[in-house]
């Protein structure tokens, strides 16, 4: 028995040495214990949790070098490898995790519209169901603030930029022309369909160092990655007709959209102030092809299509028998991208584009034909060392080649061309503190063939979260942008034309509930000057021009407060002088106003199976030069109003009757004034005023989806 208690005693002994504590305390950076923290050797049983201390306790029968794995929500994992002995009385601060919902997001200068936004101040649903756009993304857009209405043209004006400054991307490459060509005083429409865009991105200013040439803004739209659901679409309306289909085959889809719009029927019943020999008539066409790998590996092809042909006479005070303009365009777009993850968080991504476009314009007695052919070459390498530290760089390449022949009764024929080449690199990192601090730096080099110049643009923003629903962040970046085909096609003795962002962002964002305000100033540099009237060859070109712009912009948007109302508000100051073109004096250009207020409102009422929607564009008159008075630029027109009213009525589940009205109360809008060439016998120049072609556009239209699960329909294109 004895014999048999000293065998037992000494396996006690022996398994008492065997047994290691590993012991400690777990709290956050700031020394608040975490309670619930789970506590573990990895690869083993071992392990416990934290208590209401912050203290865990375990004991363990492994030996020699381990790896101890604390793990807690919305903190990051914490591991140490080393000897088992060494894991006692160890204290351990966990690091918040950064990548949580509740984490800072660095926006400043930035509105995104997406499923995968943190912050989402517009979606893709209101692109086309808002009243005033007519279903054009560039139409939507000019409802959040940092945009000035210049309802003659159509385009994105941004913080007292021209629409020039402002560059389209389609998955990340770059869209040359992406409006569709038109006369003057009549706006344009972006060439493509909101309805294979699945987010966008919009930035009024500080933008990444991975886009370029673009002294104001740019918008970054992103083609859906897959569809699940077949079926098609069928449009009919007062202005033409659509159709569009989606097949899903295994790993592949493909989606297809195609229009005919003709305003001749339109225009017989609701003449506006043109003489039209042939009204507008267009036909358009996009497709996106998708494949996904086994590897999870993207690939999508983009391609779009149109054509817009018309011939029309506009009342012009110089011109006894009205200013003749007649154009045929046709355009095409490809778009190609591909996206793969590779290993060891390793990102590549990559794609390219080619657009033709040809018109043939008719300008009283003269015919132009201008020719452009452009390409883009992107890679871009991403890497994430961890959560607070992601890489992504890259190289591009752009090329255009432009032509235009030019055919004068007057002064013979001339023909115009230049090729303008740019290479472009660019390096950012995302670096984030702590959940409530981050950061974005970067630069970018770019070197113009056309122009020899190579040019460096800094680019960084930083966040703070100040509470759980706010947070402030302030941007700044340096930009450049060559000058526009109008001067190149002349004369390529310039420099790029560059600008300086300074931004300053407060946003708060709580149940359904959005308010964003943003101060900024830009630095306009290097622009270019002429001396005549307009650009010509003669004219005498220089890079002396400069500027600034200044202003506030405040949005605001709830969905929360009215049932069944989704509403925002948006107001922007804008304090913008340039001495730029053939400006005598530095002046407010004629496209800016000191104030821009949009509102927009839609209200679903079941009992009526409708939804109805509003908006409302303010507008601060805009100057002019009147040459009976003194002074460049010396006179302003009076407030831009209009209100527009649509409602989509489901007929059926899969059939929608859709109907607006834009410019509902007949607003007598004024855009400015064409002066006689030659004084009258008093000596007075007499004036004729810029305005709509028609006051107010009616627009109604059928809808009808057809798939098999007889759910799906078109209101969320609307």
């Amino acid at each position: 028995m004895k014999h048999f208690l000293g065998i037992v005693c000494l396996f006690i002994q022996v398994l008492a040495v065997a047994q290691t504590t590993i012991s400690g305390k777990i709290t956050d950076n700031q020394g608040n214990p975490i309670t619930g923290a789970n506590v573990y050797l990895e690869g083993t049983y071992d392990g416990t949790s934290s208590d209401e201390k912050g203290n865990f306790s375990f004991t363990t029968s492994e030996t020699g070098k381990q790896t101890l794995v604390v793990s807690f929500i919305s903190f990051e994992n914490y591991t140490k490898t080393a000897d088992v002995t060494e894991f006692k009385n160890i204290s351990i601060a966990l690091r918040e995790d950064v990548i949580t919902l509740d984490a800072v997001t660095i926006n400043a200068g930035t509105f995104e519209a997406g499923d995968n936004a943190k912050v989402t101040a517009l979606k893709p649903l209101d692109v086309v169901t808002t009243a005033s756009a007519l279903g054009d993304f560039v139409g939507a857009l000019q409802t959040l603030p940092g945009t000035s209405s210049v309802s003659e043209d159509g385009r994105l004006f941004v913080r007292g930029g021209e629409a020039d400054e402002t560059q389209i991307f389609i998955d990340g490459i770059r869209v040359f022309t992406p409006y569709t060509p038109t006369a003057r005083n009549i706006p344009t429409r972006g060439r493509f369909s909101p309805f294979l865009f699945k987010g966008i991105r919009f930035s009024t200013g500080g933008y990444s160092a991975e886009y370029g040439q673009a002294l104001s803004s740019v918008l970054l739209l992103n083609t859906n990655d897959e569809t699940v659901k077949e079926k098609t679409d069928i449009s009919l309306m007062t202005v033409g007709l659509g159709v569009g289909n989606t097949q899903v085959f295994g790993k592949n889809s493909l989606s297809v959209n195609a229009s005919y719009i003709n305003l001749a029927p339109y225009q017989e019943l609701f003449p506006d102030r043109n003489i039209w020999n042939k009204p507008v008539q267009s036909l358009n066409g996009e497709a996106v092809y998708r494949f996904k790998f086994d590897n999870e590996s993207l690939l999508k092809l983009y391609g779009a299509y149109s054509y817009a042909d018309f011939d029309m006479i506009q009342d012009n005070i110089n011109y006894e028998n009205g200013f003749h303009f007649a154009l045929q365009n046709r355009n095409l777009y490809f778009n190609g991208s591909y996206k793969q993850h590779l290993a060891n968080n390793w990102t590549i991504s990559g794609g390219a584009s080619f657009t033709n476009d040809h018109s043939k314009i008719g300008i009283i007695d003269d015919k132009v034909v201008d020719n452009e052919n452009s390409a883009h070459f992107k890679t871009v390498l991403k890497k994430r060392f961890s959560n607070r530290f992601k890489l992504n760089f890259g190289a591009e390449y752009f090329v255009t080649n432009f032509t235009e022949d030019y055919q004068s009764e007057t002064n013979g024929n001339t023909t115009y061309q230049f090729n303008n080449n740019i290479l472009g690199s660019f390096a950012e990192a995302d670096i984030f503190f702590s959940k409530k601090l981050g950061s974005k730096v970067g630069v970018r080099g770019e070197y113009s063939e056309l122009l020899g110049e190579f040019t460096l643009s800094p680019r960084a923003s930083i966040a703070y979260k100040s509470g759980d629903n706010a947070q402030f962040s302030l941007a700044y970046g340096r930009f450049y942008q060559n000058p526009k085909n109008d001067y190149l096609k002349f004369n390529t003795e310039f420099k790029a034309e560059n600008t300086s962002h300074f931004i300053a962002n407060y946003q708060y964002v709580k149940d359904n509930q959005i308010l964003r305000i943003e101060g900024y100033y830009k630095k306009y540099q290097d622009l270019v000057k002429y001396d005549t009237d307009f650009a010509q060859p003669n004219s005498n070109y220089s890079n002396l021009g400069e500027g600034f712009s200044k202003g506030i912009d405040v949005f605001w948007r709830d969905n929360k407060n009215i049932k069944n109302t989704d509403y925002w508000v948006s107001y922007s100051l804008l304090d913008t002088k340039r001495d730029y073109k053939n400006y005598t004096t530095k002046a407010t250009p004629n496209f800016a106003s000191k104030h821009n207020v949009s509102v927009v409102a839609k209200h679903w009422i079941a009992d009526w199976k409708s939804q109805v929607g509003m908006s409302y564009s303010f507008a601060s008159g805009r100057s002019y030069t009147d040459p009976n008075t003194s002074g460049f630029l010396n006179q302003k027109t009076k407030n831009y109003n209009s209100v527009s009213v649509n409602w989509a009525y489901l007929i059926s589940q899969q059939k929608i009757l859709y109907f607006s009205v834009n410019n509902v109360l007949g607003s007598q809008n004024v855009f400015g004034y064409n002066y006689k060439d030659t004084p009258n016998s008093t000596g007075v120049y007499d004036r004729q005023a810029i305005v709509p072609s028609a006051d107010r556009f009616f627009f109604v239209g059928f809808f009808w989806t057809i798939s098999d699960d007889k759910k799906d329909n078109q209101l969320n294109n609307l």
